[in-house]
């Protein structure tokens, strides 16, 4: 959503339709602390073991 004005209704519309999963991606995805946890993650070979720590850390999963 680069350039959109967020005061607009318009560049909103779809969260009508949104659901408690879509809110809460959209507030994780801007937290910076999860934001520099990915690029961590990123930066090294993604094993099973560090992706699976990072999904459990943020509630990206729901197994135990």
């Amino acid at each position: 959503m680069p350039g959109t004005d967020w005061r607009s209704e318009e560049a909103y519309s779809d969260l009508k339709k949104a659901d408690a999963a879509d809110f809460a991606w959209e507030w994780l995805r801007r937290d910076p602390d999860y934001q520099e946890d990915y690029r961590r993650l990123a930066r090294r070979q993604r094993s099973s073991a560090t992706t699976s720590h990072l999904r459990r850390k943020w509630g990206l999963t729901f197994s135990s």
